[in-house]
């Protein structure tokens, strides 16, 4: 096989890779927004009360993010 083919195919790899690393760190950030919305939505009717909007969403995260 050729060097510069094989290097080609690496790079295409690599890059493909890293933009799937990219589209999927954005939908979690989208879907935690969504979420955060909707408890918001939540407290602002009453059917929760801030404490526990603000229980469920810490509930969520990674201990890294607190």
């Amino acid at each position: 096989m050729d060097t510069n083919l094989a290097m080609i195919i690496f790079v295409s790899i690599v890059g493909f890779l890293a933009m799937m690393g990219i589209i999927h760190a954005m939908s979690k950030s989208k879907e935690r927004e969504q979420t955060k919305r909707e408890v918001a939505a939540y407290v602002a009717e009453g059917s929760m009360t801030p404490e526990e909007g603000e229980r469920l969403l810490a509930a969520g995260e990674s201990p890294r993010r607190r």
